[in-house]
């Protein structure tokens, strides 16, 4: 089969096709032909020599895909599966997406939304998962709680928004243009914030906010704490601003009796997804179904173009999931 290579470099013409055997089945796995994949922050620190695929995933850059079953692991005592060949999924695997085949936890998969087509589909996966783990598991968003989104434009940014608003919430975001802004306000957004003309931390005299999503750190910590409610949650999920922050304003933390905490999806264990996906499946995915939730496409290549997708969300300029298909 065919998969997108790279040479570990800052560079993104570093990426190219190259082939490779297709994977072989373990117990409880299912083999997918690959139609899109998602490209996300964790393919291109990867390819940079920044964050290696968790021990024993597929070297292979991707972490969403969507396409058709085509093998199902064959139990030793023929249990049936809820699978069949040919159904058309997506899914959340910790490595091997940007290949035309890959091996996926049958637990891992959802079946595409009738509202989406294969490309759409691709990019629910990674945000979704990854903004409700936030907002719900991490957090414990409440209905009618006040919701601060950082990089709101972002692919998890804008699921966050709408899964937020679904709850019943109040959203503020910041982005860095107007244009970004007003897709977050397309998608639910109450509060705008144009990081780059205004101090987020001065926006919100009228009372703070109960839950904060923020990907950058840096001198957003102390900032977050200041608009934070007493009880209120911040969530940590990158850190743009470089590894280390400014100095924790401790006195302030204590006051608002504050946590602050960090979160990843990738190097969750297989048993934590299923569980993840199950409950995110149950809450929500009637809600993908008939389209009230809406992944946000930005861009769309195919595979001979992958540099310049890396090249896109390396830019900042993206709104959304970039996708690229086979």
């Amino acid at each position: 089969m065919q998969f997108i290579d790279y040479q570990e470099s800052t560079a993104t013409d570093t990426l190219f096709i190259n082939d490779t055997t297709k994977p072989v089945l373990k117990h409880g796995q299912v083999l997918l032909k690959v139609h899109s994949f998602g490209i996300n922050r964790a393919d291109t620190l990867q390819r940079q020599g920044k964050y290696p695929a968790p021990r024993g995933e597929s070297p292979i850059l991707g972490l969403e895909v969507s396409g058709k079953i085509v093998e199902i692991y064959a139990d030793e005592d023929n249990s049936p599966s809820r699978w069949s060949i040919g159904d058309e999924v997506f899914a959340l695997v910790a490595g091997g997406g940007y290949a035309e085949y890959v091996a996926v936890n049958a637990t891992h998969l959802m079946s595409r939304p009738k509202s989406f087509d294969m490309p759409s589909a691709a990019g629910i996966a990674e945000v979704f998962l990854t903004a409700y783990q936030s907002l719900f598991q991490v957090a414990g968003l409440k209905p009618q709680q006040r919701v601060l989104i950082h990089a709101g434009a972002s692919g998890v940014g804008l699921a966050a928004i709408q899964l937020a608003k679904a709850h019943g919430c109040h959203v503020s975001v910041t982005a860095s243009s107007e244009k970004k802004l007003a897709i977050c306000e397309k998608y639910g957004a109450d509060r705008l914030i144009n990081y780059k003309e205004q101090n987020f931390a001065e926006c919100f005299e009228q009372g703070g906010v109960d839950v904060i999503i923020d990907f950058v750190g840096g001198d957003y910590v102390n900032r977050n704490l200041r608009i934070l409610n007493i009880d209120g949650t911040i969530v940590y999920l990158a850190m743009l601003a470089g590894r280390y922050a400014d100095k924790l304003d401790m006195a302030l933390m204590l006051a608002k009796r504050a946590t602050i905490t960090g979160s990843t999806l990738r190097s969750r264990s297989d048993e934590y997804k299923t569980v993840l996906i199950k409950d995110f499946s149950e809450r929500f995915f009637a809600d993908l179904e008939n389209g009230a939730l809406r992944p946000v496409i930005d861009t769309q290549y195919g595979v001979s173009d992958i540099t310049t997708a890396h090249q896109r969300l390396e830019q900042n300029d993206s709104m959304g999931k970039i996708i690229v298909s086979w």
